[in-house]
């Protein structure tokens, strides 16, 4: 192991023995910790070329099981994002994309700090179970057309391992390293095709459009070496997505969507992610066409009950998507008065996602119990007008006092005299 360390640390390229030698001791712990750590750090500062992370991807997928969905007839299309503040969007998509005739196994995960995760918010809503049976997994995709759930089994056991160390040894955003954890489970889950969500900016892991499509084009070209349809796209996490954060509050904000009344920031990312994954599903010739079915299925309430669906065949209270109050809320409503008139120019997504973590919403360690009901809703976002004393933001709390979060939010916000909305789209990567 020293010499693959030594090697790497001098700027040479990994065998695919050497990669394979490495992936293997890391999973049966021959290789102990403070070696794999100094691996991590020799590649976070002298990188990987195509295909060494196409083979490390590989390897920590064999490390583990792989999910046969081959019994669910047609295109299985699945999607994955690199993680945001208000990141909501699998959550109406998947119902929407399902309601066109597309299957969708979505394989999700957990928040840890400022990004919220997709699993923490189904679980806002009461019974619903995460963690089912690999074949239940098949049946309802088959049944109902979607499922979102945690990983099942024994899949990419490597991986767990490896970003345990990430985590602690300040190793999270390396290009190769982010690219072969999302790319080594999606490919072990099954899936026939992915759509990308890369976020960029101040909430996201890369925060310069530069970074953000080198991740992307390392993503895409991992997927597409292993013959998986994939593409991505590059879309804005400078600001909170949608207007509310918080696990609740963001499964009613999912709602509004299917119901045709959310915001139009998230339902246009919903769209555009949504008319690749319909091509890539087969079931449009272009994006266009794909679009026009997808806001079909709200008009015409499909992807509502396909949403109801999956939280009843899961577990949940079907209720819910009529009535919100079955789902935790917060005791207080506490809001932010702007303290000057203008426009809001900066709303920084980051420190908004540290506001609802520290309110409950959100863990700081792995163990951490989360508050559902609590969170942040936003009255103003960047580009909107405000007057002096006008509420910014909504504070959902269960404690009365929220100073140290009115301070923190204060210092995200800046209110100037003109500012434009940023594009919510950036790039697309095929």
């Amino acid at each position: 192991m020293v010499d693959v360390i030594d090697k790497k640390r001098n700027g040479g390229e990994l065998s695919d023995e050497e990669i394979g030698f490495f992936v293997s001791g890391v999973v049966s712990g021959e290789i102990p910790d403070y070696q794999t750590s100094a691996l991590l750090m020799s590649i976070y500062f002298r990188g990987m070329n195509d295909h060494e992370r196409s083979q490390l991807t590989l390897e920590m997928m064999r490390s583990g099981d792989r999910l046969d969905l081959s019994g669910i007839p047609g295109v299985k299309v699945d999607k994955h994002s690199t993680g945001g503040v208000g990141d909501k969007v699998s959550l109406p998509l998947a119902a929407m994309v399902a309601a066109t005739g597309v299957p969708v196994p979505m394989i999700s995960g957990r928040g840890l700090g400022h990004t919220g995760g997709t699993l923490d918010k189904l679980e806002a809503i009461p019974g619903y179970q995460v963690e089912i049976g690999e074949q239940d997994f098949i049946d309802q995709v088959k049944n109902e057309g979607l499922a979102i759930i945690g990983a099942t089994g024994n899949i990419a056991p490597a991986d767990k391992k490896i970003y345990a160390l990430r985590d602690v040894t300040d190793t999270v955003d390396s290009i190769p390293l982010i690219a072969s954890s999302i790319m080594s489970k999606k490919i072990a889950s099954g899936t026939d095709a992915l759509v990308i969500d890369v976020k960029t900016g101040a909430g996201a892991f890369m925060k310069t459009l530069e970074k953000s499509e080198e991740l992307a084009k390392a993503l895409v070209g991992i997927g597409k070496g292993v013959g998986m349809e994939c593409m991505a796209v590059i879309s804005d996490m400078n600001q909170p997505l949608g207007r509310k954060v918080g696990n609740t509050l963001e499964i009613e904000e999912t709602l509004d969507i299917l119901k045709g009344k959310g915001p139009k920031d998230l339902l246009e990312l919903v769209l555009t992610l949504g008319s690749y994954m319909v091509v890539l599903g087969g079931k449009a010739a272009d994006e266009k066409e794909a679009r026009a079915r997808l806001e079909a299925t709200i008009a015409d309430g499909s992807a509502l009950e396909r949403f109801r669906a999956m939280v009843v065949a899961q577990g949940g209270d079907g209720r819910v998507v009529d009535d919100y109050s079955l789902m935790p809320h917060a005791k207080y409503r506490i809001e932010l008065p702007a303290k000057r008139a203008g426009h809001v120019t900066r709303m920084l997504a980051d420190e908004v996602g540290i506001a609802s973590m520290k309110l409950g919403g959100g863990r700081e360690k792995a163990d951490d119990q989360l508050d559902y009901g609590v969170g942040i809703e936003l009255n103003k976002k960047v580009g909107d007008e405000v007057e002096a004393g006008e509420s910014l933001l909504t504070i959902c709390s269960d404690r009365e006092n929220v100073d140290d979060i009115k301070e923190l939010l204060y210092g995200c916000i800046e209110i100037g005299d003109e500012a434009k909305p940023y594009p919510m789209v950036y790039k697309i990567v095929k």
